[in-house]
């Protein structure tokens, strides 16, 4: 499935359950597991649950089987790989907490990936 497609898939699934505030980052430059990130918010952890569902069953009928999803029904933060996509749907308050898109945009092409991993190491032991 093309990118733009793609995108375009998750972004209208996301929307079709009201998902707030949502982002995409190109992060085809700092990373070769994916191109690009989207993330959402969710009001409700049940509605966190739903959007990712929703964002899998949107794949499957467009003929794509997700890689992976992470997180369970009662999580704050639910990760659906869709491989050239990879879609995150958060509470706010997990949102704020790991400042994806901020944590993205500022990490330089080279090394990017691993300056990420300890910035997320160092965020969670401040929990």
């Amino acid at each position: 499935m093309h990118i733009d497609t793609l995108k375009q898939l998750a972004l209208d699934a996301l929307e079709e359950l009201k998902a707030r505030d949502i982002s995409t980052i190109d992060v085809a430059a700092l990373t070769n597991v994916t191109d690009v990130m989207m993330v959402a918010s969710a009001t409700s952890t049940r509605h966190v649950a739903a959007l990712a569902q929703n964002v899998v069953e949107k794949a499957k009928a467009g003929g794509l089987a997700p890689r992976g999803v992470e997180g369970g029904s009662n999580a704050d933060w639910v990760l659906v790989d869709l491989g050239d996509v990879v879609v995150h749907v958060m509470l706010p308050e997990a949102r704020e907490l790991y400042d994806l898109e901020r944590l993205w945009a500022d990490l330089p092409a080279e090394g990017g990936v691993e300056q990420l991993r300890e910035r997320l190491e160092e965020q969670a032991g401040g929990r």
